[in-house]
């Protein structure tokens, strides 16, 4: 359901598919879009519509464990060179959650564009980890936002619309720049991540609860990102 404000101007980025009455975490999901295009995007799309079964599968993980679930919606259909429309879109949303549910963590899940906006967005104060499913991730793009941050890029290798090498090579920089991050790459992966969709979704869906503290990383996924040193904080524990 949407989180209406009679007073905006605009309508609000934040769509919330599952709310609790103490929640103990969030989860926003980011659909694609293009590189350019300032139009709205249609209420119906491939790109949101891919979405829809991560955001089906978080929901049934996180099932009992006081989760809000909810989508960014975007006022352009496109990220439109430095006005980093989807980005701005997704701070918006995370402005318009923080008074609904506190200071609380918040995972961002976006696939392509949405994987560059939430990748964008991870220095809100709310944001604790990012999951990226073959994420735009240009040449140059800024890392120093997420240290202090958990990140899991998964990307297929045989993506060819947005580059696997600069899934691997952000990663990269982000350890550099203080985060914890980590790139998988999904043999025989491609972008729409209709191959191997099982093993998107999984992947996916478990590198959220792990991100929460809710169990331990997948196997591909802590392989190449080990888990942190056990500090006896579990941020989310079933009610």
């Amino acid at each position: 359901m949407p989180v209406r404000d009679r007073r905006a101007a605009v309508q609000p980025a934040l769509v919330l598919d599952r709310t609790a009455a103490r929640p103990r975490a969030v989860v926003l999901l980011l659909h694609g879009g293009r590189e350019e295009g300032i139009e709205p995007p249609a209420r119906l799309s491939l790109p949101s519509a891919r979405m829809w079964p991560f955001t089906r599968a978080v929901l049934r993980a996180t099932d009992g464990y006081d989760v809000v679930v909810g989508r960014v919606r975007y006022r352009c259909r496109g990220w439109n060179g430095s006005r980093a429309d989807a980005a701005r879109d997704t701070r918006r949303a995370l402005d318009e959650l923080e008074p609904l549910v506190g200071p609380v963590p918040v995972v961002l899940v976006g696939h392509s564009m949405g994987g560059r906006a939430a990748l964008a967005a991870a220095g809100h104060d709310l944001v604790s980890g990012v999951v990226g499913l073959a994420p735009w991730c240009p040449p140059g793009e800024p890392v120093e936002q997420l240290a202090g941050r958990r990140t899991v890029l998964l990307h297929g290798d045989r993506d060819r619309v947005t580059n696997p090498r600069g899934s691997v090579e952000l990663a990269a920089r982000a350890r550099a720049a203080g985060a914890e991050a980590c790139a998988v790459l999904l043999p025989g992966g491609d972008h729409a991540m209709l191959r191997r969709p099982r093993t998107w979704h999984t992947l996916a869906t478990h590198s959220v609860t792990a991100l929460l503290g809710m169990e331990p990383f997948p196997c591909p996924v802590r392989h190449a990102f080990p888990e942190p040193a056990e500090d006896g904080t579990d941020p989310v524990q079933r009610a």
